[in-house]
């Protein structure tokens, strides 16, 4: 392991961390150790790190501002790449926008609003980074990645470095091509954006933003919306109307807020909210006979 952190040093790659707290990393400020943590300083270290790790036969596994993840309390075995700093560039070249994968994506849609650029109006409240919402197709108010996306360039598992377009990605809902299909990293993102009236546009926002501020708890440790809508219904009303809210198992608490949010009180842990989660699971099935899938990603051991 000390062998690996030197090289990583040597190599320069960026910040460097042996076993580092996730809980220190994440949206929901839970989770156990990672072997190595990696924040790389730019794209070059991120691939050097990775090839490192290759090299090496260590796992790893990429975060970017820790939302929608669910770290397990034993952590995670191998490495753990933290995409942000270091890759949270930003290029406007017109109605063309170009962002590192660690740039915010609440950052971006507020910067492009006030540039009078139209199409990420509904990005103005989704945690996050730019990486992570291609990653998982992140959408809001009835729009999504997928309707403004260009092209992401993207670093696959075998190591071949790439640019896909919208299409290649194989957008659906609260997916893309590299959940499952084909495993990778997104370095940088394009977006093709219209020109809007600015005031009208910075309305929106403004109320998209008063929005999720009035519903969703987001002065509490929290990770987002837990459950995928099963669609034709809304995974928060049938929680609240199984009459679930405020439900707490240990520190982890359904939001009385917003019922498709799980709340860290102060010193949940990742089996807490797993807790929590089948039981909701449970509750819906029996009651109304709907499956719930989780949208939060969960790794790591127990």
């Amino acid at each position: 392991m000390n062998d690996i952190v030197e090289r990583l040093k040597e190599a320069n790659v960026g910040k460097v961390w042996l076993n580092e707290p996730l809980k220190n990393h994440t949206t929901w400020k839970i989770g156990g150790p990672a072997d190595i943590l990696i924040q790389p300083k730019n794209k070059t270290g991120l691939i050097t790190a990775v090839n490192i790790l290759k090299a090496q036969g260590m796992p790893y596994r990429v975060i970017g501002r820790g939302s929608n993840l669910l770290v397990r309390d034993g952590g995670i075995r191998g490495a753990v790449i933290k995409v942000g700093e270091g890759l949270d560039y930003l290029r406007i070249e017109g109605e063309k926008v170009t962002a590192g994968a660690g740039f915010s994506f609440i950052k971006l849609a507020t910067i492009i609003a006030k540039q009078g650029l139209s199409g990420l109006e509904f990005a103005g409240g989704i945690p996050g980074t730019v990486g992570g919402a291609v990653y998982m197709n992140a959408g809001a108010h009835g729009s999504d990645v997928s309707r403004v996306l260009h092209s992401a360039q993207i670093l696959f598992d075998d190591g071949e470095l790439a640019t896909l377009s919208n299409e290649e990605l194989k957008f659906s809902y609260r997916t893309s091509i590299l959940q499952n299909e084909r495993k990778g990293i997104c370095l940088e993102a394009t977006f093709k954006l219209k020109k809007g009236d600015r005031e009208q546009i910075l309305k929106t926002m403004a109320q998209n933003k008063d929005y999720r501020k009035q519903t969703q708890p987001l002065q509490q440790p929290c990770c987002g919306s837990v459950f995928r809508n099963p669609k034709p219904y809304s995974a928060g009303r049938l929680i609240e109307e199984a009459g679930l809210k405020g439900f707490r198992i240990g520190d982890a608490q359904i939001s009385t807020k917003h019922a498709n949010f799980i709340v860290n009180l102060g010193n949940a842990t990742a089996k807490d909210v797993l807790a929590l989660i089948k039981h909701i699971q449970h509750t819906i099935a029996e009651k109304y006979g709907v499956e719930m899938h989780p949208e939060v990603e969960v790794v790591g051991e127990e």
